[in-house]
């Protein structure tokens, strides 16, 4: 009988940034289908989601992948339930209105920590390396540094069948991106999820420990955002300007309500420097970078037909939280 490793994964009950949890369980003569992976469970009370004297949590499968890591092996993530079967309250996915037509793209920005000096790679051990300008999207040992470990990231991405869209180097050395992006967003979010996982795994071996703080370091450097593309059949189609700006007006009415859940310290990010716009401020525009939400030129020159940037979101968010409150938003004015 052969033997396979099903690797599940959930998130943690730690706030305000939820962590990934794993555990295998070994099955024998397993189809690798979702709908043969069994309920399980865990100790709640070792991760923030039980107390001790009534510990057990539920995992319910969700999604399951090929796990490119291991031989023989799947990934299988799972929502937290209570033991009643409702939804944990740590379980952000349970909040996503899932009567929807949205299109998401997120944009997860990174930066690899070399935990020997606890400095992002490409930093010397005193000091700073040069101001940033050649080190986005760039070429060569001295400003693209940790490629390798991206490349790796990307290969398995692509093999456990996740759809990414791409990779470059950011603007800090020692920061890079990857793109997620589905035609369904409870979808999109289960994606990104277990891309960072994928990242996690695979930077144990290298002694890296990957950074989704929103300003991993302090001065005139980018800190890493997640920013989140949308649209709907409305946007993709409709081809109104009159809509985007209605959109763009409901989200500035909702500005503390969507920071709320856009990362655990954002203010150090959102500054109004470095390609951000103010916290406490709100604007929208084409092409403009510096603004809160983003209107592709391609989105324009199509004839108002595409996607809306949200920029706010910061590395560390939660991608099942931003998604339920975009779509809450726009389906309020729609």
């Amino acid at each position: 009988m052969k033997k396979v490793k099903l690797e599940y994964v959930w998130l943690d009950g730690y706030k305000p940034t939820q962590s990934l949890r794993s555990k295998t369980k070994v099955v024998k003569n397993f189809s690798g289908k979702l709908e043969d992976c069994e309920i399980w469970g865990f100790d709640g009370s070792s991760t923030k989601q039980a107390k001790g004297n009534d510990s057990d949590c539920i995992l319910k499968p969700i999604a399951i992948y090929t796990d490119p890591t291991r031989v023989n092996a799947f990934i299988v993530l799972s929502e937290v339930l209570n033991s009643d079967q409702t939804a944990h309250i740590s379980n952000a996915r349970a909040i996503i209105d899932k009567e929807n037509d949205f299109w998401f793209g997120f944009e997860q920005e990174y930066v690899l920590i070399d935990l020997e000096t606890n400095k992002p790679i490409g930093f010397p051990k005193d000091g700073f390396p040069s101001p940033q300008g050649p080190y986005y999207c760039s070429v060569g040992a001295s400003n693209a540094v940790g490629r390798q470990i991206v490349e790796e990231h990307l290969d398995i991405c692509i093999e456990a069948g996740l759809n990414i869209e791409g990779i470059n180097s950011e603007v800090m050395i020692g920061q890079w991106e990857y793109q997620i992006f589905s035609k369904n967003a409870t979808e999109a979010c289960d994606q990104l999820w277990i891309a960072r996982y994928f990242l996690e795994r695979i930077c144990e071996q290298y002694n890296i420990k990957v950074d989704l703080s929103p300003k991993p370091v302090s001065g005139d450097w980018n800190g890493s955002g997640m920013h989140a593309n949308f649209s709907t059949k409305v946007l993709r189609k409709l081809g109104d300007k009159k809509i985007f700006d209605k959109i763009c007006e409901a989200f500035k009415d909702k500005q503390k309500e969507h920071i709320k859940v856009y990362g655990a310290n954002n203010d150090r990010r959102l500054t109004g420097e470095n390609e951000t716009q103010d916290i406490n401020s709100f604007s929208y525009g084409v092409s403009d970078r510096g603004a809160s939400l983003r209107i592709p030129l391609g989105t324009v020159k199509n004839g108002w037909k595409g996607r809306i940037e949200d920029r706010r979101p910061s590395a560390n968010a939660n991608p099942y939280e931003v998604a339920a409150i975009i779509i809450k938003t726009v389906k309020s004015v729609l």
